[in-house]
């Protein structure tokens, strides 16, 4: 099968597996609860984000990453690590600035994660990826549904 396909297949079923979830198991918890309580769990993936430093990593990837893909990718995600892990102890300490900052995180981290998918889906950056191939197939699809979920609380009107 072409590594474009499988790339392709691999990150619709995880978001189809992600969606489903988030529909039927987070999103029944949550409702009905205020942001500083429902935001921390839609937030606390994207504190996991530094990950994507891995990109950076010689002999993790292969040496045919495009610097294109692997730069603004390692360092949008250990931004939006960075921006996360202030969210949750903004919520948590219940600071003023908390839902300025979440929405600081939302908008970069969310700009970030599309410009790297718009990039990952080159056969070139798929092929450069070496282990690190489960992060837009399998972690990516977490953090764009957690993020839909996050824009769907910042937007909603409060009850």
């Amino acid at each position: 099968m072409d590594p474009n396909a499988i790339f392709g297949l691999q990150f619709l079923l995880s978001l189809v597996v992600y969606g489903l979830l988030a529909t039927w198991y987070v999103a029944p918890r949550l409702e009905g609860k205020r942001l500083d309580r429902a935001l921390p769990p839609l937030l606390l993936p994207h504190a996991f984000r530094h990950v994507g430093l891995s990109f950076l990593v010689p002999g993790v990837v292969a040496e045919r990453l495009p610097d294109a893909f692997a730069g603004p990718a390692a360092y949008g995600d250990l931004a939006a690590a960075t921006l996360a892990i202030l969210s949750l102890i903004a919520l948590r300490r219940g600071w003023s600035a908390a839902r300025s900052l979440v929405w600081v995180f939302s908008v970069i981290g969310t700009v970030d994660l599309l410009y790297a998918l718009g990039r990952g889906f080159s056969v070139e950056a798929q092929l450069g990826m070496g282990a690190t191939w489960f992060i837009p197939t399998f972690l990516v699809p977490a953090l764009l549904v957690s993020h839909f979920m996050v824009w769907t609380r910042l937007l909603a009107r409060p009850t």
